[in-house]
């Protein structure tokens, strides 16, 4: 049998995912001066715009902002009806946040970079741009930011948490890095500097080398200092597409995106271990 059938499956899935995309949108892309000469591309949506408010303005009614980091090279592709087009599973859940009452910022590319390799993404370029969009986002909204990262973006995350300190709520690593030969793996990060409350959330049968279940007990037992620490196996959702470090495979919650949002801002809401 031919690979059709594959193929077959995955434009399925991505008409499924645009079918159930609302029809009006507030989204916007951004460029937030970081650096000298440099600017990050962010994408914001507020949960509840005020009447007339400018685009990118935050809601006095969120329940916070969720500062969300994508994986692989980084981005959130085209904004397009004022939604972010990327199948990352972050960024293709960016709604459920927002229906949720979290307003929505989703950390793009640097101007001077095409993409974000593991090396970067601890780099001190990097955690200063980081340090800017925060302070970019906290001027929009008075909400609490959680900073929330996938994949290749847990390494931004916990890089970032580490060297903000208590200017966050609380960080949210899924499909978390743990290969030891990667620059930035997660247990080779200082999370003893970690103090704010930690979620981990992971799939059971995620089948990526690098984010393999079986040592993301690790980053727990890193996690010396934080007040709150919690690791979610779950095990559902599927078909799985894809290779197995795709987003639409397991290693991107396919099929149960919504589950994942509700289990991840239940926590923010709750935290406890």
């Amino acid at each position: 049998m031919g690979c059709g059938w594959r193929w077959g499956l995955a434009a399925l899935a991505a008409g499924l995912l645009a079918a159930a995309r609302p029809a009006v949108a507030e989204g916007v892309r951004l460029e937030v001066p970081t650096r000298e000469g440099v600017a990050v591309s962010l994408f914001w949506e507020s949960s509840a715009p005020a009447e007339g408010a400018q685009p990118g303005a935050g809601s006095m009614a969120a329940k916070g902002t969720v500062l969300l980091f994508p994986g692989a090279g980084g981005g959130f592709g085209r904004v397009e009806d004022g939604q972010a087009t990327s199948r990352n599973f972050l960024v293709r859940s960016a709604r459920g946040f927002i229906a949720r009452g979290y307003d929505v910022a989703i950390f793009g590319k640097p101007s001077d970079k095409t993409e974000l390799g593991y090396a970067d993404r601890v780099a001190p370029a990097h955690l200063e741009d980081i340090h800017a969009v925060l302070a970019f986002v906290k001027a929009r909204s008075p909400a609490p930011v959680w900073l929330v990262g996938t994949s290749r973006g847990t390494v931004s995350a916990a890089a970032a948490a580490i060297r903000e300190g208590n200017a966050i709520a609380g960080l949210v690593l899924t499909s978390s890095i743990v290969a030891p030969d990667k620059p930035g793996s997660l247990p080779r990060q200082d999370l003893a500097a970690i103090r704010v409350p930690v979620l981990v959330l992971h799939h059971a049968r995620d089948e990526c080398r690098v984010t393999s279940p079986r040592e993301v007990g690790e980053i727990l037992r890193g996690l010396t200092a934080a007040p709150v620490k919690k690791l979610l196996l779950v095990d559902g959702g599927g078909p799985p597409l894809g290779e197995p470090c795709e987003a639409l495979h397991w290693h991107g919650f396919i099929g149960m995106e919504a589950e994942a949002v509700r289990l991840i801002t239940g926590w923010m809401e709750k935290p406890e271990p």
